[in-house]
This record gives C-alpha cells, sequence and structure tokens, in this order.
C-alpha cells in the first residue's frame, strides 16, 4: 500500500503503460515526419536512377547528394529530436501533472502520486520523473533498464529511480 492507503501499481501494469505511451509516441513522430523522409527517399532514388539519353545510368555528382539529400536528413533528424523532446515534455510533464495519468495508465488504471499524501502531483515532480526517466535512462548505458527494474526490489514503495527522484509513487485507481 502507498502512503496514502492506495494499492501500489504492479510492474506488469507499469510496463504495459508504458508500452501504450510509447506506442501513441511513435506513432505521432510516424505521422509527422514520415511525408518528408519519403519525397526526400524518392527524390534520392530518382537522382541515383537517373539515365542519359542514350540509356547509361548517369553517375551522382557527390556535392549535389551532401547538400541536396544528406544536410536535409541530418536537419530532419534534428528537427524530430527537438519536435518530440517538446511533445515528450507536454506529454509526461504537463499532461501527468493535470491528473497523474498518461493514456497508458488511464487504460492501465494507474496514477502517479506524490509520496507525501498531503502534497499534489506539480511540474516539478513531473518534470523531475521525465528527465530522470527519458532523459538520463537514454543517455547512460543501461540506465533506463536499471531505472524501470528497481521497482522489483525496492521496499517499501515499489519506485523506479525516476519516481524516487521525484518522491512519487505509483498506485492502482478504480477508474
Amino acid at each position: 500500500m502507498s502512503p496514502g492507503g492506495q494499492p501500489l501499481a504492479s510492474f506488469a501494469d507499469r510496463l504495459l503503460a508504458w508500452m501504450i505511451d510509447t506506442a501513441l509516441a511513435t506513432a505521432v513522430a510516424l505521422a509527422l515526419f514520415s511525408p518528408f523522409f519519403v519525397i526526400l527517399w524518392l527524390r534520392m532514388f530518382s537522382e541515383i536512377t537517373r539515365t542519359s539519353p542514350d540509356g547509361a545510368f548517369v553517375e551522382p555528382d557527390p556535392g549535389i547528394f551532401l547538400v541536396d539529400f544528406f544536410l536535409p536528413i541530418v536537419l530532419l533528424q534534428f528537427g524530430l529530436f527537438v519536435v518530440m523532446l517538446g511533445l515528450y515534455w507536454l506529454y509526461h510533464v504537463e499532461y501527468l501533472k493535470r491528473g497523474g495519468q498518461t493514456l497508458g495508465k488511464k487504460v492501465m488504471k494507474l496514477r502517479v502520486v506524490p509520496l507525501d499524501p498531503s502534497r499534489t502531483l506539480n511540474r516539478g515532480m513531473a518534470g523531475r520523473r521525465w528527465v530522470v526517466q527519458y532523459l538520463v535512462g537514454s543517455l547512460v548505458p543501461g540506465g533506463s533498464y536499471l531505472d524501470g527494474f528497481w521497482q522489483l526490489w525496492d521496499k517499501p514503495w515499489q519506485q523506479c529511480l525516476h519516481d524516487k527522484f521525484a518522491e512519487t509513487v505509483v498506485v492502482r485507481v478504480s477508474s
């Protein structure tokens, strides 16, 4: 039981909620950026399959490849990173602080609550959770696994490292 008397979320429920949230984020990223990558690919394909009037393949100019294809792909990747970072912040911090639930947590009937039942979940707590879970977990080799599995041996609150850092706990809710 949590300090507020609610049952703690199980590892499996938290994992499924995370998988739902990740699938949603992946779908958004694909929807936003697939058209740009398809257009670039089509341009590159037409350039490398270009033929002269006699039917011989024309060797692509390396300078054109660099400026017309490589640079736009790098810029698109950077743009994807920046846009997704912003969307992740909005989803995992701003949306979470409203009611303690992301869509994945709503489906799995879970809620993030402060460890201290007299406090309310705020942007600082949600932000610290997100920074540790997504940024540190992505930058430290094996960090996301350590963070996620930490709850399996954490007593008494079954917290992940990002929960410990933010002073939160994940509980089961009836609705």
